[in-house]
């Protein structure tokens, strides 16, 4: 095995008198690709500082083969005291690097090198970053939140230019996709310590709620008593994920119901004047356009959405999306064309920018805006700490000030106050900023269990193919296009990306080099007779583990039963392990089968 490029041994650290690590390691050799994962707070930030030389820890050691170079990119990059930024990513070249690659890679990420850094927007000064770093082609980049305020061609075209670097790298990501499409390796942080697995990120995930439910039953096992805050914070996402695995059959028939409408515009116009006065008719775009100063930003554009719908908005920056979303929401008047608006609308929209938020607030101020203990959600009074814990924090945060918060703890206390408001329509724009990927499970929850409409601006493509049942896309010189499905069914039906690039197609020889299985998937027209049956009877078999586990857990749960029957103990803890996993198998099985049907529809 080669010798590590970069290794942190024992490395412990301590803020405020908390631990925050306590004995990490971390080993990156050649050509390794590792990501980072653990919650917000977990320590991911400092300890990639500490891997680049910028924090020093309270003990342990950093060891840096002599002649590595190391790039580091920080969330929120410096440049000032810089002219311009070409001058900004040449000071990080060395002194045999080409200044040409710095010049080449500005132009790609969209810039000319002579800007004011200062004036520079918070995705032209990450794109200007992410030159700096990749231009001396290092044998190691340390990559915290790359994709934070790029706009979906920036990140397809750092996705492509990763995956094609040499060296080693370490990446904290909280897209999804991101982190599926270059990890092979996964480092996970969690309560100080840090487990490196021979994986990446795509296979991370049940992989930690397999050892997490494995702790909580050992635990269990041993008689201890697992405090009941610590314990919903530990394992409450877990939960939550199985509950979203149910809600793809939901997403399904909503996106094939969209997808109706717009094959068949004259039952539309139908359905909707009926609707209409029921309130199911929400907006109605007919032929709407905008200009500013010339340029056109929307053109001859109509649409209709109805009550339920979840509209993704997706596009370059600059392209319109924000001027589209207020054309429809009737917060921007169009030049021409005719905005309606459904009946009883109650509008709630995502302060992206969360100037509404005093710093000096306490987190339990900012949710019922300084009014007691109790938050009005969705039309019913809640305790706030009760409300807290859905966005994941803690009863002793409720006294926390907001300036003492994280950048994603920021945001989950927008979306709290966003989603705690009476509303039948939601606009979020760019709601998973900052966030870490627990937290985005929590959002994609709320998002569907709520009734009302949702329109979604986004640069998250998985984001997108869990949460929205229609896409709009900007095709250039203003106009817009509308796709049924998600963000991946948006890319199929088009034929290519939100650059325009034509998605490339697979050829024969790809097809016969690909795995069996996979050829047979892409290929089928059909299901089979098993399958249908199978598709037909899981529903009534997942009900059944429901209930045999909620039974089993509730007699589990009894704080005497060890005393009393040890034997039964043992017996009803075997069970409960044996009837959660046949649970999870079934609710996989489904939906992979329901993934596949859905494909097979689409052909």
């Amino acid at each position: 095995m080669a010798a590590p490029l970069l290794q942190l041994s024992n490395i412990a650290l301590t803020f405020g008198g908390t631990p925050l690590l306590t004995g990490v390691d971390l080993s990156v050799s050649a050509g390794d690709r590792l990501c980072l994962v653990g919650r917000n707070g977990s320590g991911k930030s400092t300890m990639l500082k500490i891997a680049a030389g910028l924090i020093d820890p309270d003990s342990g050691k950093r060891f840096v083969q002599p002649d590595a170079v190391i790039r580091y990119l920080p969330q929120e990059p410096d440049l000032s005291g810089y002219a311009s930024v070409r001058a900004y990513v040449e000071a990080g070249l060395g002194p045999s690097d080409d200044p040409h690659q710095a010049r080449y890679l500005l132009e790609q990420l969209g810039l000319s090198g002579g800007e004011n850094p200062s004036q520079l927007s918070g995705g032209e000064a990450r794109r200007a970053a992410i030159a700096r770093v990749l231009a001396p082609d290092p044998d190691i980049l340390l990559l915290d939140e790359p994709t934070n305020h790029l706009d979906l061609p920036a990140i397809e075209w750092l996705e492509a230019r990763l995956a094609q670097q040499r060296g080693a790298m370490v990446l904290i990501s909280h897209d999804r996709r991101f982190l599926e499409t270059l990890s092979q390796g996964t480092v996970w942080l969690d309560r100080g310590k840090a487990r490196q697995l021979d994986f990446g990120f795509s296979r991370f995930e049940a992989w930690r709620d397999e050892k997490l439910a494995e702790e909580e039953r050992d635990l269990q096992k041993l008689g201890r008593k697992i405090e009941a805050e610590e314990h919903w914070m530990r394992y409450g996402v877990t939960a939550r994920r199985k509950r979203n695995v149910r809600r793809v059959g939901a997403l399904a028939e909503l996106r094939r119901n969209r997808s109706d409408r717009q094959r068949v515009p004259g039952k539309a116009v139908i359905e909707a004047a009926q609707a209409e006065k029921s309130g199911a008719l929400v907006i109605e775009a007919r032929k709407i356009e905008k200009s500013f100063g010339g340029e056109i930003i929307v053109r001859d554009f109509s649409t209709r959405i109805m009550r339920g719908d979840r509209i993704g908005i997706v596009g370059p920056n600059g392209s319109g999306k924000t001027t589209l979303v207020n054309l429809l929401t009737g917060t921007l008047k169009p030049d021409a064309g005719e905005i309606r608006l459904g009946a009883n609308l109650q509008m709630t929209a995502l302060d992206q920018r969360r100037e509404s938020l005093d710093p000096e607030w306490t987190l339990r101020e900012a949710l019922t805006s300084g009014s007691g203990d109790m938050v009005e959600v969705g039309g019913e009074k809640r305790h706030v700490v009760s409300y807290m814990k859905d966005f994941l924090f803690s009863p002793e945060q409720a006294r926390t000030p907001l300036r003492a918060l994280s950048g994603g703890e920021r945001g989950r206390v927008m979306l709290a106050r966003a989603l705690a408001k009476p509303s039948n329509l939601l606009v979020l724009d760019e709601p998973t900023n900052d966030l870490d990927l627990e937290t985005l499970d929590v959002v994609e929850e709320m998002l569907g269990d709520y009734t009302g409409t949702v329109i979604l601006i986004s640069h998250d493509r998985d984001f997108l193919d869990r949460v929205v049942s229609a896409v709009i896309v900007p095709e250039g010189n203003g106009r817009w296009q509308e796709y049924a499905g998600g963000y991946s069914d948006m890319l199929a039906q088009r034929g290519k990306d939100i650059a325009g690039k034509r998605t490339p197609a697979v050829s024969k020889a790809e097809k016969k080099n690909r795995p069996q299985a996979e050829v047979a998937k892409s290929t089928r027209s059909k299901l089979n007779f098993n399958q249908k049956h199978a598709l037909e009877q899981l529903p009534k078999q997942i009900a059944a583990l429901q209930s045999s586990v909620l039974d089993l857990q509730s007699r589990f749960n009894d704080p005497a039963l060890y005393e009393r029957d040890p034997m039964a103990f043992t017996q009803i803890s075997a069970s409960l392990a044996k009837t959660q996993a046949e649970l999870a198998a079934a609710e996989e099985k489904w939906l992979e089968l329901e993934m596949l049907r859905e494909e097979v529809e689409r052909k």
